[in-house]
């Protein structure tokens, strides 16, 4: 019968499995398929399922100083807990928020049939490298109408100064970066990893909640020349505070007059004062006397793309031809390292960049979010203020962006922890889009307690 003869033509699954040991084990070409058989039987498994992990000596490594902020909070039962840490914008309900604009530029390209999901290059999305560099330095910038400017799509902020570590590690002759004191805890790790020597520079003054500019400018004086010199373009974080306009210059001119690079770091764009020139002031000082400077770029936080890893690395080099090697040495840096970036999360960023209508739209969502964390500022030191709590708490409105540091000590930051289910970094920088006005009466009670109980 037909169906006898197929099954007759197939292999049971015994002799495939005697085929596939005789295929695994060590035997002569005339081993039999009983003996294969039997043999299966004798296979032992690998050594490491009967005995300890090769990896059993690995110490558990401490939770990140920021994110483990959140790991305590989200253990924290209290109905009445705030988290204060995490650095990502939060409405007046305390929820998460995608931007209007943002939902109408990924419904266009979803419904763009034409896409594709093909590698990008090395370099990334070029309309998003072009619109990013536009966007920094300004679209009348000399150094890009000059073609000066070589940039990379990049893993978000991240990964830009990843990116651009690296190439300094192996292209610049002065391997040692200056950074401020404090700073964001992952740009030590980054440059230290990416083989740079990080030293840091004096900048925030615990004393007056504010800028400490003599020191800035005594550490600058003291480092060698042409070193590379870290710089937050606005909104630095952690403190929130910032050099005056005139305070720039005269950074400006005396990182040229000793030859020292600047890398900026521009993580809060628009999302600081509201005005996207106004938050690239600081950038477009630097490129307009000609020089050259390293630029990392993050969407993060003016899109609130956090999760699409959003990001570009531009090089102002000295002069076109400069810019086209440069490009070709990040390509090599890249490369083995993720190969090229993800497409869609800049896909976003460009549509919405290269179209005047969204570009509007977006500008005004950016400017509500700055406005509303501008309010929570002005809503928390009017609360501290009523409660007459001892100190002078001005810097809360004359520090910017996201971030405030409090000028809490770490005993006072347990202590709201503890008894008021209030969570931020040991360092007391709080998060001021974490904050809406139903827990800013909380939070001021627990500072107002802590700072009367606790010195």
């Amino acid at each position: 019968m037909p169906t006898a003869n197929v099954r007759a033509a197939q292999p049971s699954a015994d002799r495939r499995l005697s085929t596939l040991v005789r295929h695994l084990l060590p035997s002569s070409p005339r081993t039999s398929a009983a003996t294969a058989t039997s043999a299966d039987s004798s296979l032992q498994p690998f050594p490491t399922m009967a005995s300890p992990s090769v990896f059993a000596g690995i110490a558990q490594g401490p939770e990140d100083p920021i994110l483990g902020v959140t790991v305590a909070y989200n253990k924290d039962p209290s109905p009445v807990k705030v988290n204060l840490g995490v650095g990502a914008y939060r409405t007046e309900e305390g929820k998460p928020m995608v931007l209007n604009v943002v939902r109408r530029a990924e419904q266009m390209l979803i419904q763009n049939e034409s896409r594709v999901k093909e590698y990008l290059p090395i370099t990334g999305l070029a309309d998003f490298n072009k619109l990013s560099a536009k966007l920094i330095f300004g679209a009348d910038s000399p150094a890009i109408q000059e073609n000066r400017v070589a940039t990379v799509q990049c893993l978000s902020g991240t990964g830009s100064l990843r990116v651009g570590g690296e190439f300094l590690a192996r292209h610049y002759h002065e391997r040692t970066i200056y950074i401020p004191q404090p700073t964001w805890g992952n740009h030590p790790k980054v440059f230290t990893l990416a083989g740079l020597t990080a030293r840091s520079y004096r900048y925030y003054d615990p004393a007056t909640c504010g800028l400490d500019f003599q020191g800035l400018l005594e550490d600058l004086s003291s480092a060698p020349s042409g070193a590379i010199v870290l710089l937050h373009a606005c909104a630095h974080n952690p403190t929130g505070v910032d050099p005056t306009l005139e305070q720039w210059e005269q950074i400006r001119q005396l990182m040229r007059s000793k030859a020292l690079l600047p890398f900026f770091d521009s993580a809060y764009q628009g999302f600081a004062s509201g005005s996207l020139d106004k938050d690239a002031q600081s950038v477009r000082m630097f490129v307009a006397d000609g020089g050259e400077l390293l630029m990392a770029q993050s969407y993060a936080k003016n899109m609130g793309l956090y999760g699409e890893r959003v990001g570009a690395l531009s090089i102002v080099c000295g002069s076109a031809d400069i810019a086209v090697k440069v490009e070709s040495q990040l390509k090599l840096v890249i490369r083995p390292m993720y190969s090229n970036p993800p497409l869609h999360g800049a896909s976003i960023v460009a549509t919405i960049l290269k179209d005047s209508a969204m570009f509007d739209e977006w500008t005004l969502e950016l400017k509500a979010m700055a406005d509303r964390i501008i309010s929570m500022r002005e809503q928390l030191f009017n609360a501290l203020k009523i409660r007459e709590t001892p100190g002078d708490w001005s810097h809360i409105i004359k520090q910017i962006g996201m971030f405030t540091f409090t000028g809490l000590n770490s005993d006072q930051v347990a202590f709201m922890r503890q008894e008021y289910h209030i969570y931020m970094t040991s360092d007391g920088r709080i998060s001021m889009a974490g904050l809406s006005s139903r827990t800013v009466p909380h939070l001021a009670d627990a500072i107002h307690a802590a700072v009367t109980k606790l010195k």
